[in-house]
C-alpha cells in the first residue's frame, strides 16, 4: 500500500471511477513496485476490491497506458467485476477518448477494422497485423475540430487492445502528438511529455440497475 492521492469522479458500494492522472502505472509491474493506481487503491480500500485479478491488481476492470490519462472502472466486488468485465467484452459499455493528433483527415469520421499484434522488428511495440495473426481491433474516430497541421479527433473502443488508439491513428497516417513510440520525431506545438491521449466518458450500466 501507498498513501496516494485518487481522483475520484464518482463511487457508491460497488464501483468505483477514477480519473487517473498521466505518467501513473496502473498496477505493479517490471520496475513499477510502488506508487502505482493499484497501490494507492489497496491503501484507502484495503480489503474493500474486488480480487478476481489477484492482489497485484484488485478492483481494475481494464487500463490505461501509463501515459494516458482519464477514466476507469474500479469493482469493489466480484459480481461487478464480473459484470463490466462481460460488458466491456459485449460492447455494452462505451469508452470515449480525446486526443491530439498530427495533420488533418480526409474523412470527418471513420471506424477502423485492423487486427492488432506483436511488432515484428520491436518487440516492445505493437502493430497493425494481418488477419492471420494478431487479435481484432475495432475503432472508430470522428472529427471534433480542424486545428491546421493537427487535429482533435473524439474515439470510441469496440476492443481493447493494448495501444489500440495509438497503434491505429498512427497507422492512417495521424499518429498521436506527444506519442514517442508510435509518432516519429516532429517539433511540437505545445510542451508535453507522453502521448496527449485522454478517456474523457465512459457510458454504462450499472451493475445492481438492472
Amino acid at each position: 500500500p501507498n498513501k496516494i492521492k485518487l481522483d475520484i469522479e464518482y463511487e457508491d458500494k460497488d464501483l468505483i471511477i477514477i480519473n487517473k492522472p498521466k505518467g501513473m502505472v496502473v498496477h505493479p509491474g517490471a520496475g513499477n513496485y510502488k506508487n502505482t493506481l493499484a497501490n494507492g487503491l489497496i491503501y484507502k480500500y484495503r480489503n474493500q476490491l474486488s480480487n478476481i485479478n489477484g492482489e497485484l491488481r484488485p478492483g481494475i476492470v481494464h487500463r490505461l497506458d501509463k501515459d494516458t490519462s482519464g477514466l476507469m472502472l474500479v469493482a469493489k466486488d466480484d459480481y461487478s467485476h464480473r459484470y463490466l468485465s462481460k460488458a466491456i467484452s459485449l460492447k455494452k459499455i462505451d469508452r470515449i477518448y480525446t486526443t491530439f493528433v498530427w495533420g488533418v483527415p480526409k474523412r470527418n469520421e471513420d471506424t477502423i477494422n485492423l487486427n492488432i499484434g506483436r511488432h515484428p522488428k520491436d518487440r516492445k511495440k505493437y502493430a497493425v497485423v494481418n488477419e492471420e495473426s494478431g487479435r481484432y481491433a475495432c475503432t472508430h474516430w470522428k472529427l471534433i475540430e480542424n486545428l491546421g497541421n493537427f487535429s482533435l479527433p473524439k474515439f470510441k473502443l469496440d476492443t481493447g487492445r493494448t495501444h489500440q488508439i495509438r497503434v491505429h491513428s498512427a497507422h492512417i497516417g495521424h499518429p498521436i502528438i506527444g506519442d514517442q513510440t508510435y509518432s516519429r520525431c516532429k517539433k511540437l506545438p505545445i510542451k508535453l511529455s507522453g502521448q496527449a491521449l485522454h478517456a474523457v466518458e465512459l457510458g454504462l450500466i450499472h451493475p445492481i440497475t438492472l
